[in-house]
């Protein structure tokens, strides 16, 4: 089946096991000639050799699709069978592999959000740092008793430097997953105004939040610049390092059920823009462990993160991969000794 509306290209091969199944006007049912070519049809139209064709003959604005007619008219090349056989099992191979690299990254985003949902709140900890089973109770939830509780105005101060002059730090902006980073280089042309006399600075382990987005997990913690510059519009604070390891708070931050918590506070405020101040943002609460227990639940994080780096890059080097192997074997610059 080939989607010729919406997604077009994008293409799959029904499973022989199925009996009887509906198919919607969007989609074009494709039935080979011989019943043995049809893995190797499926990797062709997946390849660039074939997909170039179906963009250009691709027509429609809002809604692009390209037309029967000019489906049946696409050149597909066939090698000799034996070696088609051949080409079909080396791509099957590497399709075999990346599929099995993106399973095991799944697996562990879920690992990380059990552990963070988890060691973030002291629902599990290390045994070196259990000092009680006993729990305090809060309004979102539970944390061990021994662990302190804090509103975010006792572990914090809001920081109001502004810029001054032509001292090149970079522009940032804050994303939901990454946090702050470099505006240019994330978005690739300039969002920002280029007057930026008004604009705040936000040094290295300080925080900086968007007023009116938090509520969208819009945080960061600056760890890749010395210093750099941020929107009137966002809020800058840092923590007292004596009491909190930064890179554990900001991990907090992060999670779902903060990101919650500030949607909530964000709708009780005063603000009638929909706007997080730091007076109502430093009434918020955290649970905080020991500084040493901080730095352990970070690291394990951290090594988890990594992890996850390393697959996606894996996985997305192997899909390249096969992309330009598929390229040079179907359009037989590559011959495969059978």
């Amino acid at each position: 089946m080939l989607s010729i509306r919406g997604s077009v290209g994008t293409v799959a091969l029904v499973p022989g096991s199925l009996n009887g199944a509906n198919i919607t006007q969007d989609t074009a049912r494709i039935r080979p000639s011989q019943r043995d070519i049809a893995p190797f049809l499926l990797q062709v139209l997946q390849a660039e050799i074939l997909q170039t064709q179906i963009e250009q003959n691709t027509v429609g604005q809002a809604v692009q699709g390209i037309n029967i007619g000019e489906l049946r008219r696409l050149k597909i090349p066939i090698p000799p069978v034996t070696e088609r056989k051949t080409i079909c099992s080396m791509l099957a191979a590497w399709d075999d592999t990346i599929t099995k690299t993106r399973m095991v990254l799944v697996q562990k985003r879920k690992l990380k959000n059990g552990l963070q949902q988890n060691l973030l709140t002291g629902k599990r900890q290390f045994p070196e740092f259990v000092r009680t089973n006993e729990t305090r109770s809060t309004y979102f939830g539970t944390c061990p008793a021994d662990w302190g509780y804090p509103r975010l105005g006792q572990i914090a101060t809001e920081v109001s430097e502004r810029n001054h002059g032509d001292n090149g730090y970079t522009v940032l902006s804050c994303t939901k997953h990454q946090g702050l980073v470099d505006s240019l280089e994330y978005f690739g042309k300039r969002i920002f105004s280029s007057d930026k006399s008004n604009y705040r600075v936000v040094r290295r382990g300080q925080f900086a939040y968007a007023t009116n987005h938090i509520e969208e997990g819009s945080i960061g913690l600056l760890s890749t610049h010395e210093a750099g510059l941020i929107s009137p519009i966002y809020t800058v604070f840092e923590t007292n390092a004596r009491k909190v390891y930064a890179p554990f708070l900001f991990r907090l931050f992060k999670t779902e059920l903060y990101r919650h918590i500030f949607e909530v506070n964000t709708s009780s405020s005063v603000d009638r823009r929909g706007s997080l101040r730091w007076t109502q943002f430093a009434t918020i609460h955290v649970p905080l462990p020991t500084l040493g227990e901080q730095r352990r639940i970070a690291a394990v994080l951290d090594a988890v993160d990594s992890e996850i780096d390393l697959l996606t890059r894996q996985a997305d080097a192997l899909t390249r991969q096969k992309k330009v192997l598929m390229q040079k074997l179907l359009t037989g610059q590559i011959r495969v000794k059978v």
